[in-house]
């Protein structure tokens, strides 16, 4: 098997799928492609293919085609709403024209009264009058356009998979033997016609397959929404000249203009204007959030206010959008182990409903019942038994879960995990960016305005703030942003003879309106080399700062120290809440922190987590390590991170979660990326799972109780074909329609 890293994702949008043992047939042709690993989903009628890089996409089109199905490449969900009209339109003429089949057939008045008017029509225009009944050849008539035409794509689909035969194998030889017999009994009065029965249960799955279409659409709305976030076209600034062009011609470090109304077009910075920007559809905020220049921009969000431009920073496939979008397709494209046993099910179940049909026709004419009748029951049999529900109980589910998911913010990598989240019961949460925020902010300051330096207090802010935001260092931008909010304009004064030391700080030489003035942001141990003396006030707060674990950084100003700053991360608003309603659904909670046992302890102990669950000083190793001893003593572990150093521990964990603004790393690691990056989030991903899991048993359960209950019915000849077929179009669209009760019934929203 090739390595992963020379694998490319292709995605197919499959036409003629309606059982599982069609998709069966697709995995095998495609699998068939050297190197390719293939998974088909009946629901999204789409093929989900890893295949070496430089494989052509058409050897796997020819692959389908080759299994008797039609195939091309998923690029939007646009012509789903096509297909679902013209099913639309073939369920009305296949009821106009059965309608009046049932009503002839089956009200033996009207049954009479036609005949006796069909006779009497013969005898007027003295033409002869061969026939068994008039009203049988009417009926079958009317049932011909139904069982030949309008039901012709099912009979195709039965011919080519003779030698594995799936669902429309049983309907198609059902119909047809009903119509082929009503035929010949009306010929030669053999017995009762049956050609109600033929067009009733062609009409009913015609009728199914359209409501079906429209439910899975439904069901696909969220990923056809995320498709849709996508710009076709992006609006650069060259210069000073704007130029409207394909998205595909935006490049890194191009500037682009979104104006207010529209949709953000790529990911980047913004460098110029201010304005709210609604991220909902990405990351299921609710509230949009305000950015300026230097704040991040994510590609499909709404630009709901100012002008902005962005310097374009990820572009193509590369946008948080495009990776949420494919992560999206692979896991509704993934099956998950409940998935596989059903399909295994489905695979032995149409042979043998063949076979038992047989045995039901054999037995009735054993038995010495009319030849109608044993016909009779083994079509009801072929009918009831049709495998639809065990086909689409696992991935309609899966498919409404995966989209409810991504419009909460909560991105499932793999299906998998929905079955493995409820039997969590031991959770590792990461500190720095799981936590906490994972950036560093001002937590605590102090301003001494000694009058000897001459200048007022907004300059001596404006001052540190030119100097801070020429570094790029975690705890000068912390100072930064924080006199940023102070003074949002950010303006700065003008300076010279930048200088920067490792470890030390950095300074400048700032222009007030009297003169240039020596500024230096420090550590304490340089400032207290270039300066007098220091407020014991500023002492008061090192010796605080290092106490928490802090940094503290001081600012002077011509040799005067004028400002100190505690810097550190912050615990997010609602990591405490979280933890709390972890550990009342009885999960043990785990801190696993890089930081000295002081800090971690510290943390721990601010969100509930209690000292004995702590793992200080934890290298990636122990992390681990500490995975696999929970494991060894029968727990199901959730790991939660967002760095490098927790990639190996995600991998290693039986369900992990990566936050959203985490690492590459931890994202391509994680089963599930929460856009929201907070734990609450992580409660979200728990409950999705449980309610999904809920469902996907309970169709299951319909699913095979409907076949264990039915298909005796049908073979003591207790159930009329015609209602077997409608039983069979129920049941399927029972497990489409319980499964959207995910969209309904889901409180994802914390």
């Amino acid at each position: 098997m090739s390595n992963n890293l020379d694998l490319e994702q292709v995605d197919l949008q499959i036409a003629g799928m309606t059982c599982s043992s069609c998709v069966a047939t697709i995995e095998r042709s495609l699998n068939k492609v050297p190197g390719a690993q293939a998974t088909v989903n009946l629901a999204t009628e789409s093929a989900h293919v890893l295949v070496p890089r430089g494989t052509r996409s058409k050897d796997l089109i020819d692959a389908v085609e080759g299994a008797g199905y039609s195939a091309k490449l998923r690029t939007d969900e646009s012509e789903s709403f096509s297909h679902t009209r013209k099913m639309g339109l073939r369920t009305l003429l296949s009821i106009l024209f059965t309608i009046p089949v049932i009503v002839i057939s089956m009200v033996h008045t009207i049954h009479s009264d036609v005949d006796s008017y069909i006779l009497k029509l013969l005898d007027q225009f003295g033409l002869p009058n061969p026939l068994y009944s008039p009203s049988g050849w009417l009926a079958i008539s009317l049932t011909a356009p139904v069982v030949i035409f309008i039901a012709w794509p099912i009979h195709r689909a039965a011919l080519r998979n003779l030698t594995h035969p799936t669902m429309d194998n049983l309907i198609s030889l059902g119909s047809i033997t009903a119509f082929l017999w009503s035929i010949y009994a009306n010929s030669t009065g053999a017995g009762d016609i049956y050609a109600e029965v033929a067009a009733a249960v062609i009409t009913f799955i015609v009728f199914g397959r359209y409501l079906e279409s429209r439910a899975k659409r439904r069901a696909g709305s969220a990923l056809a929404k995320l498709i849709s976030l996508g710009s076709k076209e992006v609006r650069i600034l060259r210069g000073s000249e704007e130029i409207v062009a394909p998205i595909e011609n935006l490049q890194v470090g191009d500037n682009c203009i979104v104006r207010a109304g529209e949709r953000i077009t790529t990911d980047g910075r913004v460098v110029e204007g201010a304005s709210s920007v609604d991220n909902s559809l990405l990351t299921g905020e609710s509230l949009p959030i305000e950015v300026s220049i230097g704040s991040e921009a994510i590609a499909g969000a709404i630009n709901r206010s100012g002008r902005l431009v962005i310097c374009a920073t990820r572009v193509g496939s590369d946008t948080e959008l495009s990776r949420i979008t494919k992560m999206v397709l692979s896991a509704q494209s993934e099956k998950a182990p409940i998935q596989r046993l059903a399909d295994r099910i489905s695979a032995v179940f149409v042979p043998i409903v063949l076979l038992f049909a047989i045995a039901t026709l054999a037995t009735w004419i054993y038995l010495d019942n009319p030849i109608s009748n044993s016909i009779s029951a083994a079509v009801a049999v072929l009918v009831i038994a049709c495998p639809c529900a065990l086909g689409l109980a696992t991935p309609v589910a899966l498919l409404v879960a995966t989209g409810r998911g991504a419009r909460s913010g909560v991105i499932l990598r793999r299906t998998a995990v929905l079955e493995v989240a409820p039997k969590i019961d031991a959770v590792i949460l990461d500190k720095t960016g799981t936590i906490t925020t994972g950036q560093m902010q001002v937590i605590n300051e102090i301003f001494d305005y000694s009058p000897k330096i001459g200048i007022t207090e907004e300059a001596t802010r404006l001052a540190i703030l030119t100097v801070a935001r020429e570094s790029n260092h975690p705890v000068a931008r912390a100072i930064a942003r924080s006199l940023l909010k102070e003074i949002p304009n950010g303006v700065v004064l003008p300076f010279s003879d930048l200088i920067e030391t490792s470890g030390q700080g950095i300074a400048a030489r700032v222009q007030f309106a009297a003169a240039g003035l020596p500024v230096i942001i420090g550590s304490p141990n340089a400032i207290r080399k270039a300066t007098l003396n220091i407020p014991d006030s500023f002492e008061s707060l090192i010796g605080g700062a290092q106490k928490n674990g802090n940094s503290i950084a001081l600012a002077a100003i011509d040799g005067i120290a004028v400002a100190a700053f505690e810097v550190g991360d912050t615990i997010r608003p609602d990591s405490s809440r979280a933890i709390r309603e972890l550990r009342e659904r009885g999960l043990s909670i785990y801190l696993a922190s890089g930081d000295n046992a002081a800090v971690a302890k510290r943390v721990a102990s601010e969100v509930g987590i209690d000292d004995n669950l702590v793992l200080a000083d934890a290298t990636p190793e122990m992390k681990i390590e500490k995975v696999r001893e929970l494991q060894t003593n029968g727990s199901k572990v959730l790991m939660v991170g967002d760095g490098v150093n927790d990639a190996a521990a995600l991998a290693a964990a039986d369900l992990s979660i990566a936050m959203g603004t985490g690492t590459d790393t931890a994202i391509a690691t994680a089963d599930i990326t929460l856009m929201q990056p907070n734990l609450g989030s992580t409660l979200k991903a728990i409950d999705l799972s449980r309610k999904t899991l809920r469902i996907i048993r309970t169709n299951l359960g319909w699913a095979f109780i409907y076949n264990v209950i039915g298909i005796p019915i049908a073979a003591i000849g207790a159930l009329d074909p015609m209602y077997a077929g409608g039983a069979m179009a129920f049941s399927s669209l029972f497990v489409v329609l319980n499964s959207l009760r995910l969209n309904r019934g889901t409180n994802l929203s914390r």
